[in-house]
């Protein structure tokens, strides 16, 4: 699909609310901005400020939340009556380096990039509350719009809980996003009614024992044996102990133990995240993950401790929410520009939205058409083809009005 066949579809001119090309490059220029000063969770400070300043320059009023950092601003009068139609992204960095090479935007800031894109969800928002806000100028916004600009998505439980606690969800009564998607090209998006990300939780567990020399591993506990297996008969057990299409699973990222290879130690360390592709399978999760690693343990005689952190459930999208995002870039680009996209494993704290208000998150195709190299989220080399701020600003756009004139 080629970009101009976007530009010539006649689904474009049924909706006002398209990117004019000056906003279209001061919205690239504020991405990059962006990009090249990436601050992590609770930090964003920076980025708060720009965000403040530039939509004050268009007539509006954002609040700052009461947590320091992130925004709302509403768009058009809201009556308390009729629901706000929310859109919402999220600002913060991560904390590794930013490997690009051969871009004027790369980050300024040591160890810290926005390998994820929320430079691009943030742009896009800002571009559509821009638009948005023209629109309400000329009597065209058919109902208030509120942006909901999110820290800390990074840091578990994510920074929507406390948004959600600060009121950000007061009078809302729908809610969409985007995410960024390396494997869909710039100018399409993807769409799941259902689960579109699981759910994604922290587990670190200690095993202690009264340690001995490796010679004489029966008379002790044999604490690398218990910590071995703890890694590779839990997930076997819990296999038999969920409905297995609930996709309850656990990954280790670290396992540490011992100083010397005649030393049994005292101590060992496991950590590692636990992931559900279902809401009834994640609140079972903790309750089941902590027998299966009593019962392993307490087998090779080893006592264990467990710190279970609760992460985020998955992104349920509800199927209406779904369908207007479906009629608003059908309306934009054409049928052709959405395909189905596959449930994530990653895990996205939007999902905390959607436990009060129903909504729904697109995937947002950010691969430069023709690219066939790998490319992907959470690396350092991580980059948008730019078309697909564009993309995400008149889907917002469309969104907006078109579940606006349907009442």
């Amino acid at each position: 699909m080629s970009r101009d066949s976007e530009a010539d579809h006649p689904g474009e001119a049924v909706l006002p609310g398209t990117l004019s090309e000056s906003l279209r490059a001061e919205l690239i220029a504020f991405r990059r901005d962006m990009h090249m000063h990436p601050e992590l969770g609770n930090q964003e400070f920076r980025t708060t400020a720009a965000l403040k300043a530039r939509l004050e320059l268009a007539g509006l009023k954002p609040r700052v939340l009461a947590i320091g950092t992130g925004l709302i601003c509403d768009i058009g009068t809201w009556d308390g009556v009729r629901p706000l139609f929310a859109i919402r992204a999220d600002i913060d960095a991560l904390p590794i380096p930013d490997t690009k090479t051969g871009v004027p935007y790369r980050s300024t800031v040591p160890d810290r990039a926005h390998a994820c894109g929320h430079d691009v969800h943030t742009t896009t928002v800002l571009g559509a509350g821009l638009v948005l806000a023209g629109l309400d100028r000329q009597g065209l916004l058919p109902q208030p719009v509120r942006l909901i600009f999110q820290p800390a998505e990074e840091v578990l439980p994510g920074g929507a809980p406390d948004a959600i606690e600060s009121g950000v969800l007061d009078g809302v009564g729908k809610i969409i996003a985007v995410h960024c998607d390396p494997k869909v090209d710039a100018g399409v998006i993807g769409l799941r009614p259902g689960p579109i990300t699981s759910a994604c939780d922290r587990l670190e567990v200690t095993l202690d024992g009264p340690g001995g020399h490796t010679a004489r591993p029966h008379l002790t506990t044999d604490l690398v044996t218990a910590a071995a297996k703890v890694v590779t008969d839990v997930p076997a057990l819990l296999a038999r102990r969920v409905d297995a299409r609930s996709g309850l699973a656990i990954t280790w990222g670290r396992i540490e133990a011992g100083h010397a290879c005649n030393v049994i130690p005292q101590h060992a360390e496991l950590s590692g995240t636990v992931r559900c592709l279902d809401l009834p399978g994640w609140r079972a999760a903790p309750d089941l993950v902590h027998a299966a690693i009593d019962e392993i343990a307490t087998l090779h005689r080893a006592k264990s401790q467990i710190n279970y952190i609760r992460g985020v459930p998955p992104v349920v999208n509800d199927p209406a929410v779904t369908e207007l995002l479906r009629d608003a870039q059908t309306a934009r680009r054409g049928s052709y520009a959405i395909e189905d996209t596959e449930q994530s494993l990653g895990g996205e704290d939007f999902s905390w939205y959607l436990e009060h208000v129903p909504g729904a998150m697109a995937r947002l195709g950010v691969r430069t058409p023709g690219d066939t190299t790998r490319h992907d989220l959470h690396r350092g080399d991580f980059d948008a083809d730019e078309h697909a701020i564009e993309v995400g600003v008149e889907l917002f756009t469309a969104a907006a009005l078109l579940d606006g004139q349907r009442g």
